[in-house]
């Protein structure tokens, strides 16, 4: 066992020293081991006999014992007919989720405030109209002057609709809500309108239901892109800390597009996809480290395919896995960025997540990011390859810049 020092800056997020965890095997050991394991980079990390093995899910339970499938045309469709049913969705684009009737989003028109109820002024629910935000009715109702989004409505059932984010414990101060109009897009000849954060503005359903918690399993995807990103803490989308505080490693496991900021890279220049674990982002754990992983490639589009996925402790003989997944979210399949071990450090096996539900903040509230958001979902349980590729084929069809 050995002491590690994570030197991080002040301003944006206290972190105490964590134990890093050298596990000697020999090759005898490795001959006897029988646990199942995934596929990664040979960095002397792999200590399971069975190299290689391919995900089946895990925490997947199909109703009436039925069998997953990846039919569907839109995200949560397929999702829930790989019998993992949406627990957020969030877009201010387009529907998700073909019986979801509500309104995608709300705008504010004059006054508003940060934090909850965050509309002084008059609000405007948009709907979907032939699949895509209504944006002319935004349009309309905005001109004249000023409109924010002060709500994204939560298209999985759950009600974890999203809000500015509450004070937290890195940045005592609420979120301030995305201005409507700063992201124009058009999607499959619709024009509609996505959602441009800058440092500051963020959301938050602080408790969220049906979300997973402790080391259950999860899967959480967003779209967004390499342009604005800020190389702050932190452009997330996915579960955290239900007090907005940093209650230690493990805590959150959120889907992060960015630099990595003064945490974890993979190889070229950026952007990657990487998991927000909570004091770190992890881009994957290779060599004993989070830099430079090799297989983690840039991610230089304007539409991105960010997926994380979170497994459970007992893969890869108890060292637990995660797996990232990223590509071009207007055409081709997505890449496996990583699949294998958690990192190394206590706090990460198992895992202790609380449900939260963030976008454009970290766990504790930290809001020095910048980035784009187009759309995003999470479900329960550990999404198999095939799951996640007929995902990133619904997001193609949807037609993004086209």
């Amino acid at each position: 066992m050995q002491l590690e020092n994570v030197a991080i800056m002040k301003k944006i997020r206290s972190v105490v020293p964590n134990l890093l965890f050298a596990v000697p095997v020999s090759l005898g050991a490795v001959a006897l081991a029988s646990c199942g394991s995934y596929p990664f980079p040979d960095g002397g990390e792999l200590i399971c006999s069975t190299p290689g093995g391919s995900p089946t899910g895990t925490g997947i339970t199909c109703p009436d014992g039925g069998t997953p499938s990846t039919t569907g045309t839109l995200p949560c469709d397929i999702l829930e007919n790989a019998c993992q049913p949406c627990v957020s969705a969030h877009s201010t684009v387009r529907l998700m989720r073909t019986a979801y009737s509500g309104p995608l989003y709300q705008v504010c028109k004059g006054t508003y405030v940060s934090g909850d109820n965050v509309c002084q002024g008059t609000t405007q629910d948009i709907v979907a109209k032939d699949g895509y935000a209504d944006a002319a009715t935004q349009t309309s109702f905005c001109t004249g002057g000023v409109c924010v989004i002060s709500k994204i409505y939560d298209q999985s059932g759950q009600k974890n609709d999203l809000e500015p984010a509450p004070p937290g414990g890195n940045k005592n101060t609420p979120g301030d809500p995305a201005r409507a109009t700063d992201l124009p897009v058009t999607i499959n000849g619709h024009s509609v309108f996505g959602m441009k954060f800058l440092a500051g503005s963020g959301y938050r359903k602080l408790v969220g239901n049906a979300t997973a918690t402790g080391d259950a399993p999860e899967t959480m995807y967003m779209v967004s892109s390499q342009k604005n990103l800020a190389n702050g803490c932190c452009f997330d989308y996915g579960n955290a800390e239900t007090d907005a505080h940093d209650d230690g490693n493990g805590t959150m496991e959120a889907v992060y597009v960015g630099l990595g900021v003064v945490w974890g890279t993979g190889s070229g220049s950026g952007p990657w996809v990487m998991a927000d674990l909570e004091n770190g982002l992890y881009p994957g754990w290779e060599n004993k480290q989070d830099r430079n992983i090799s297989t983690n490639t840039s991610l230089t589009y304007d539409f991105i395919t960010a997926v994380v996925v979170g497994d459970t402790k007992e893969k890869n003989c108890g060292k637990g896995r995660f797996a990232l997944y990223g590509g071009d979210a207007t055409s081709g399949t997505l890449k496996t960025m990583w699949d294998g071990i958690r990192p190394q450090k206590k706090g990460y096996v198992p895992m202790q997540k609380q449900g939260s539900i963030i976008l454009s903040v970290g766990g504790d509230n930290s809001d020095a990011d910048g980035g784009r958001f187009y759309e995003g979902a999470m479900v329960n349980g550990a999404s198999t390859k095939e799951t996640v590729d007929a995902l990133q084929a619904a997001i193609v069809a949807a037609g993004y810049g086209k």
